[in-house]
């Protein structure tokens, strides 16, 4: 009787999801892949927790499919020594995790979810002095055009 309810409430998270991902600019996708990886992490350790092991090993393989499929396929070969750094990053905390799920190992998840708040936190930095430039440029000449001086950036 309640089950349609709950594919519709399902429907109605995945539609935000969709929505999100098509308005959301490079910077915010990667910002989103790593939210999902942190998040699943923190689902993996809430269920090794509470003894939950099926959960945990689907919240494992979510994380280590965001950081493989995600993260790491979204890096650009032209990115050099910080691409190259970031992959074996990633294939770092990728092993670490499937060691913590062999394990139950909760101090390898809390590793590996330390590692991506740095990450995710260094990323929105960036990603906030990107859009500020952005902003900036944007501004000068739209001042420009109206005969008005440039504004500074």
């Amino acid at each position: 009787m309640f089950a349609p309810h709950r594919n519709n409430a399902g429907s109605y998270r995945n539609l935000d999801l969709e929505t999100s991902v098509a308005q959301a600019d490079p910077h915010k996708l990667i910002e989103m892949l790593f939210d999902g990886a942190a998040g699943a992490i923190a689902q993996a350790r809430n269920a090794l927790r509470e003894g939950r092991i099926p959960a945990k090993g689907e919240a494992t393989g979510r994380a280590v499919r965001i950081l493989d499929e995600g993260l790491k396929a979204s890096l650009d070969p032209r990115g050099g020594e910080l691409a190259a750094n970031l992959k074996s990053l990633y294939e770092y905390m990728t092993h670490r995790l499937l060691e913590a799920n062999l394990a139950n190992d909760d101090a390898k998840y809390a590793e590996v979810g330390g590692m991506l708040d740095q990450l995710r936190d260094a990323w929105k930095r960036i990603a906030s002095q990107v859009r500020g430039s952005a902003a900036g440029a944007a501004a000068a000449p739209v001042a420009t055009a109206r005969g008005a001086a440039p504004v500074p950036a």
